[in-house]
C-alpha cells in the first residue's frame, strides 16, 4: 500500500525557499492512486483547510490551508481568497514562510495577515489580490495572532512574555547550565517546560502602521490566551472599539495546576478598569456560584448591548457541560440561553439583529448547527452524518460553516435556508481535496445501536471495508475513544483515520460508550471515578453484539485507542477473556498511581481519580486505583503495541515504556514506538507515515494470518 501512491511534488508557483532551494510547499495537483485504496501518503497529501473569515459585506472570503511535505518533513500555510459562492478561488501566498491569521480590514479593501518575512513573525497587510504586501507592525517579538478593532483604529494582539526566572538569573556565571530549578507546580505544560506565557497587547492603528503596544496584563503573571490551545477566539472588541473583552485564570502554581476556573475580564482602554464579568454580581444557586468552571471565547453581540461566552459551572472539570451565557452589559442580567439543550456548545456566533445566536453541539454522534434566542428557545437548523466544526455569518440569510465527516476532511460550506422549518440546506464552496477523493473508494459508514449491560440503549459507529462483501468473513477492530470524554462523532483525522483502516480491509466499530457527549449528563458523567467501570462494560458489549454479524470473523478481533483509548486498551488487555488477538495503545495511562503525579493539570486527576491514592478513606480514589491497568498484569496474553511521545506532559512516555516493558517480562509478544520529538500527538509528516505503517504491520501480523 505505501508504494501504490505516486507522489509528484507539484506546487503553486515556482518560487524557491531560501532553505536549501527547497521547493515551496504546494498543493500536490498530480497525484495518482491506485486501486482507490486509501494511503498514509494520501493522507499526508491532503490539504488541511484551516481558519476563515467572511468580508463584511458577506461577499468574500479569505481562509488559510496547510500543506505538507513527507519529503522536507515539514508543511507550509497559505492564505486563499475566494468569492461566497466558490468562484475565483486565488492562492494569495507568494513566499516561503508560512501566513495565517487572514483578517479582513479598511472596509474589506485590505486583507491583515501573520508572516514571518522580515524574520519575526509580525502583521502585515495585502490588496485582497495579493498584491501591495506591506508590513504593518515591527513589535519586539513573535505576534501569535491578531484582531483590529472595529472601528479601526487599533490593534489587539497577543505575544509572550517571560514568566518566572531562569537559572541564568539566579547564577548568571553560568549561562550554558541546561538545569531548570522548580519552585512550585506547573512548571510544565501539554508539551513545554513553562518559561513565557501569552498576553494580549492593545496598540493604536493609523492606517499606515501599529504603534506603540501597551501589555494589558502588564506585571501580572498570568495567561491570555489560556495554555495550552487557546487562540483569539478568547479575546473580543466590542463594536465601539472601547473594550475588550479577554479570558483568563488568575491563578498560578498549585492554584492553577488544580482549578479550571477561568473568568471573562472587561478591559477599559480608556479608564484603564477591569471588572470581572463572572464572580461581579454573578449568577448562584443554592449559595453556589453557577460560574466557577471554565468561563471562555467572549463575543460581543453587533449592537453593543450584550456579550456572550461559553461557560462551565463547576472548578475542576474541564467536561462539564458548556452552556452559553449571554449577559446585558446595562443591566448586568446573566441568562443561559441553551439550557434546553443537554449538551455542550463548542463554537458560537451572533446574529446581526443580536437576538439571535447560532452555535454547534454533539448529539448523537454528529455535531450540528443550532439557533437560540436570548430567551433561550433552540431550534436544531441542520441535519445529516456529518461534524459542522465552526459557523460565521454569511451574506444575510446565509450561514459559512466548515464541515467533515468519516469519509471526507474538512471544506468551506454556505448553508440556506430553502423553506421555513426545514434544515439548511449545505453547498460545498471549497474543492480543495476533490481531486484525490475522486480517486477514492470508500468504506460505508452507517450507524449501530447495542443494548448494554444495564439496558441503555449504546450507539457506535461502524465503518465497513473498501470494496466489503457480506459473504466474506473480516478482521474487526474495537476503537476506544480517548477525552476521556470526547465525542465519538463524525470527525476526520489524519492519523486514527477510519478510512484507512478500511482500506486495510477492517471493520471498525466506535462506540459512544459511557463518558462521551451528546447522549445527556448522566451518561457523561458516569464516567468520573469510574475508570474500569459502565465505560469498559459498554466497549464489551458492542463488540460481542457485533461479533455476532456473519462477516465479523470472532478469531480477529483487535482492540485499539489513544489516551483515555490508550489507558482502555492496557485495562482490556488484563480482562478481555481472550476476546482479542492484538492491541495498539497509543499514549495511554497504564499506572494510575503513578500518572497521578507525573500530569501536570491536577484539576483533572482530582476530579477523574476522585483524589490521591494516598487518600485511604476515599472510596472512589481507592476504586479508581484498584483499577489501574498495571495491576492486571498478570492476566495479559495478547500482542500488544505501545506508542508514546516523549515530549507528552500530560501522560508520560514512561506510563508507555512501563506497559512494554511488563509485556516482555511477561514473556507477551510487544513491540515500542516511541517518539522522541512528539507530543500527545504525531505532528511531523515522517513520523505520521511510520505510525500508520508500524499500525498496519502489527495488526497484519496478528490479525491476517
Amino acid at each position: 500500500m505505501a508504494t501504490a501512491l505516486l507522489l509528484a511534488s507539484c506546487t503553486n508557483g515556482k518560487q524557491e525557499s531560501n532553505e536549501a532551494d527547497a521547493p515551496i510547499i504546494g498543493k500536490q495537483t498530480e497525484i495518482k492512486i491506485e486501486n482507490g485504496r486509501m494511503t498514509p501518503e494520501a493522507l499526508w497529501a491532503m490539504g488541511r483547510i484551516g481558519d476563515y473569515q467572511v468580508s463584511a459585506d458577506g461577499q468574500r472570503i479569505v481562509y488559510t490551508v496547510a500543506y505538507y511535505s513527507v519529503e522536507q518533513n515539514k508543511s507550509h500555510r497559505v492564505i486563499y481568497v475566494m468569492n461566497a459562492d466558490g468562484t475565483n478561488n486565488t492562492l494569495l501566498t507568494t513566499t516561503a514562510q508560512s501566513e495565517s491569521n487572514p483578517v479582513w480590514i479598511k472596509g474589506d479593501t485590505k486583507i491583515a495577515f501573520l508572516s514571518s518575512e522580515s524574520g519575526k513573525s509580525q502583521i502585515w497587510e495585502m490588496n485582497p489580490d495579493g498584491t501591495g504586501r506591506r508590513q504593518l507592525s515591527d513589535f519586539d517579538g513573535d505576534i501569535e495572532g491578531f484582531t483590529p478593532s472595529p472601528t479601526g483604529d487599533k490593534m489587539l494582539f497577543v505575544a509572550q512574555v517571560k514568566y518566572g526566572q531562569r537559572t541564568v538569573d539566579l547564577y548568571p556565571d553560568l549561562p550554558k547550565s541546561t538545569g531548570i530549578i522548580v519552585d512550585d507546580l506547573m512548571y510544565k505544560h501539554w508539551d513545554e517546560w513553562v518559561e513565557t506565557v501569552p498576553h494580549p497587547y492593545v496598540a493604536s492603528f493609523d492606517g499606515d502602521k501599529v504603534g506603540e503596544a501597551k501589555d494589558i496584563l502588564e506585571g501580572e503573571p498570568y495567561e491570555s490566551p489560556m495554555k495550552p490551545f487557546g487562540g483569539m477566539e478568547q479575546l473580543a472588541w466590542s463594536p465601539d472599539g472601547q473594550l475588550i473583552a479577554y479570558t483568563c485564570r488568575k491563578k498560578t502554581g498549585l492554584a492553577y495546576s488544580i482549578s479550571t476556573d477561568s473568568d471573562i475580564y472587561l478591559y477599559n482602554i480608556e479608564a484603564g478598569i477591569t471588572p470581572n464579568l463572572c464572580k461581579e454580581n454573578g449568577k448562584k444557586s443554592n449559595g453556589r456560584d453557577m460560574m466557577a468552571g471554565y468561563d471562555t471565547n467572549p463575543a460581543f453581540s453587533p449592537d453593543g448591548k450584550y456579550i456572550a461566552w461559553q461557560s462551565m459551572e463547576r472548578d475542576g472539570y474541564e467536561s462539564d457541560r458548556n452552556r452559553l451565557c449571554v449577559l446585558d452589559l446595562h443591566s448586568g442580567e446573566k441568562r443561559f440561553v441553551t439550557e434546553t439543550f443537554e449538551s455542550g456548545v463548542d463554537g458560537f456566533c451572533w446574529e446581526r439583529d443580536s437576538k439571535t445566536l447560532y452555535f454547534t453541539g454533539v448529539w448523537h454522534g454528529t455535531s450540528m448547527i443550532y439557533s437560540t434566542n436570548l430567551d433561550g428557545q433552540v431550534k436544531k437548523l441542520t441535519d445529516g452524518d456529518y461534524d459542522y466544526a465552526s459557523v460565521a455569518l454569511g451574506k444575510p440569510g446565509e450561514l459559512i460553516v466548515k464541515r467533515h465527516s468519516m469519509s471526507h476532511a474538512d471544506e468551506i460550506y454556505s448553508m440556506t435556508s430553502v423553506e421555513s422549518n426545514k434544515p439548511l440546506v449545505a453547498k460545498a464552496i471549497t474543492h480543495e481535496n476533490d481531486h484525490i477523493f475522486s480517486q477514492l473508494r470508500l468504506g460505508k459508514v452507517e450507524s449501530r445501536w447495542t443494548t448494554a449491560t444495564d439496558g441503555k440503549p449504546l450507539h457506535s459507529w461502524v465503518i465497513y471495508p473498501t470494496d466489503f462483501d457480506p459473504a466474506k468473513k473480516y478482521p474487526t477492530l474495537l476503537f476506544c475513544e480517548g477525552g476521556p470524554q470526547s465525542p465519538v462523532s463524525q470527525f476526520w483525522s489524519f492519523r486514527w483515520n477510519f478510512q484507512i483502516m478500511a482500506a486495510n480491509d477492517y471493520i471498525i466499530i466506535a462506540p459512544n460508550r459511557r463518558g462521551l457527549p451528546g447522549f445527556g449528563m448522566e451518561w457523561l458523567e458516569q464516567i468520573s471515578g469510574d475508570y474500569g467501570g459502565q465505560c469498559m462494560k459498554d466497549y464489551l458489549s458492542a463488540i460481542d453484539d457485533f461479533a455476532r454479524e456473519p462477516y465479523v470473523d470472532r478469531n480477529r478481533l483487535g482492540c485499539v485507542g489513544a489516551s483515555f483509548g490508550g489507558f482502555s486498551v492496557y485495562w482490556l488487555a488484563g480482562h478481555h477473556d481472550k476476546r482479542f488477538k492484538a492491541f495498539i495503545a497509543h499514549d495511554g495511562i497504564f499506572n494510575m498511581e503513578q500518572q497521578y503525579l507525573e500530569t501536570e493539570e491536577m484539576w483533572f486527576a482530582n476530579w477523574d481519580m476522585g483524589g490521591a491514592y494516598w487518600e485511604k478513606n476515599n472510596p472512589i480514589a481507592q476504586r479508581t486505583f484498584a483499577n489501574s491497568p498495571h495491576k492486571f498484569v498478570d492476566k495479559w496474553d495478547t500482542p500488544i503495541l505501545c506508542i508514546h511521545g516523549e515530549k507528552d506532559y500530560r501522560i508520560l512516555a514512561s506510563q508507555g515504556m512501563s506497559a512494554f516493558n511488563a509485556a516482555v517480562l511477561r514473556g507477551v509478544p510487544a513491540q515500542l514506538l516511541i517518539y522522541p520529538d512528539e507530543n500527545h500527538w504525531v505532528l511531523k509528516p515522517q513520523n505520521g507515515v511510520l505510525w500508520q505503517r508500524t499500525y498496519f504491520r502489527w495488526l497484519d501480523r496478528w490479525l491476517k494470518k
